[in-house]
């Protein structure tokens, strides 16, 4: 049969799409339905018929799934942050630790058997709300033209007032409405993306959960921040508030923060701990926005390491040193390496005041600087060249070819990859074990509870007969390619 727009549908739901839409099947004809959930029969209305698969619109949930539940927040559905707050949270870990392994096993072309043998069940919360010590909230106006701030509803750039995420800190629903009544009173505009005019963009709300300190950066299309006397007066009798700063972006596009930051009130940055670290954090910084399964994952990633106080340890995409200074003490030297300079002046202040003196700091892309310094002179420390242990901890694109290339030809004896998605992360993982690694242990972690989003831990180790490395094309239905005589495409 042959389905077109507008066309009334009835379907069972039998999985999750990545962006955590429903997938119904009708006589394999594929249905995308966002807000179902798998075990749901629903009612649906196909918005757009393509040859062998449509999306369609929830109209009605007919018999709901045994894992369905209400969403605690009012607004889940028409927000899109939390895409699956309507699912059981037993439910979301079993959701997620199949798509890991279903990548593993589809993208990265490893037996599925295998898989289920090496991988560990995954790490959830206690408390899969309040988590996020970061928010960042757009400013605008609605239809009727009230200022307001919140999230962009799914796939668009439409805001949805909200200044209690239940995702983020209790604290953030004062900030935001003090500022808002700031704005109001002083005639202070927000952005409009279309015009390019209006001065506040967006609000950004860090926390220290282990600490408690607040930091307020807001990110401004205007080279002053007017009536900043007043928002100080109004912000700093938060209790907690430590840092108030503004950053300035007058581009139109869709980077939310400016290149720097100028304090208004207090302290450059605040401080927070991971176990006994603690770190100091910039309105630029990237630090795990999950404290709570970031020190469980990042616990993880030193057993993978095996150190025993004497390896040579690189940590590449090191961020703020997180992960290199949690584990400077079991190793011998650490390496870091980071492309915001930003990061990386807070990584070194942050082995400063945790009195870490076998840490080095390298500013730049990974994969242009592990080659040119393993090409350099200045690497003719054996230990430097090749090191124990390589961490890698790369953004969603996961690792540049290049830097793939340069890990292997450094050798070390253990490889621990941390991802955030499960899918490069299978695209990686092939070209290594290609490359002469074995995949010996996977753990999965819920760091973004009610989301698709998951984390990933992964201990790769050489074989005793690894070859040089090969060249393999990657062919995951055609989305991602990787060859030795072309740069990664996506």
């Amino acid at each position: 049969m042959t389905y077109k727009k507008d066309d009334l549908v009835n379907v069972t739901i039998t999985d999750i799409g990545n962006d955590g839409e429903g997938i119904g099947k009708i006589d394999g004809y594929t249905l995308f339905i966002k807000d179902s959930l798998p075990g749901d029969h629903v009612k649906a209305k196909i918005m757009k018929a393509k040859k062998g698969y449509a999306f369609a619109h929830l109209e009605e949930v007919m018999i709901p799934s045994p894992d369905r539940v209400k969403p605690r927040c009012p607004i889940a559905r028409q927000c899109g942050g939390c895409q699956l707050q309507a699912l059981s949270y037993e439910a979301q870990l079993r959701y997620k630790q199949d798509k890991v392994k279903n990548n593993l096993v589809h993208i990265g072309g490893f037996d599925e058997d295998f898989i289920k043998g090496i991988m560990e069940p995954i790490g959830g919360m206690e408390e899969p709300y309040r988590y996020r010590n970061k928010a960042q909230y757009p400013v605008g106006y609605n239809k009727e033209g009230k200022l307001i701030a919140g999230f962009f509803a799914g796939r668009t750039h439409s805001i949805i007032s909200c200044s209690d995420c239940l995702l983020g800190a209790e604290d953030n629903k004062e900030i935001v409405n003090r500022i808002l009544t700031w704005m109001r009173c002083f005639g202070i505009t927000a952005y409009d993306e279309e015009k390019g005019k209006g001065t506040v963009r967006h609000i950004l709300i860090r926390k220290g959960f282990a600490t408690g300190q607040i930091m307020i950066c807001l990110v401004i299309n205007s080279p002053r921040l007017p009536h900043k006397e007043e928002l100080v007066s109004s912000l700093s009798e938060i209790k907690g508030v430590k840092s108030i700063s503004y950053s300035i972006n007058t581009e139109k596009n869709n980077v939310i923060m400016g290149t720097d930051y100028h304090t208004v009130f207090g302290e450059d940055t605040i401080e927070d701990r991971i176990g006994r670290l603690r770190f100091k954090i910039s309105p630029l910084s990237f630090y795990q926005v999950n404290p709570v399964q970031t020190e469980n994952m990042y616990g993880k990633a030193l057993e993978y390491a095996a150190l025993t106080g004497n390896e040579s340890v690189w940590d590449l995409y090191c961020g703020i040193g997180t992960i290199s200074l949690s584990m400077a003490d079991k190793a011998g030297q650490i390496y870091g390496v980071e492309v915001v300079p930003q990061a990386i002046e807070d990584a070194r202040n942050n082995a400063r005041s945790n009195n870490i003196e076998n840490a080095t700091f390298f500013a730049g892309k990974a994969e242009e600087v592990l080659p040119a310094f393993y090409e350099s002179k200045e690497a003719e420390n054996k230990k430097m060249r090749h090191p124990d242990v390589i961490i890698v901890d790369p953004p969603r694109k996961g690792c540049d070819e290049e830097c793939l290339k340069t890990m292997l030809k450094m050798a070390p004896e253990r490889i621990v990859y941390v991802s955030c998605d499960s899918a490069t992360l299978a695209r990686d993982l092939k070209y290594l074990t290609a490359g002469g690694y074995e995949l010996k242990a996977v753990k999965p972690y819920d760091n973004f509870p009610q989301t698709v989003h998951v984390e990933v831990c992964c201990l790769l180790e050489q074989l005793k007969s690894a070859k040089e490395h090969i060249e393999i094309t990657i062919d995951a239905e055609d989305y991602y390619r990787i060859k030795d005589s072309e740069k990664e495409t996506e």
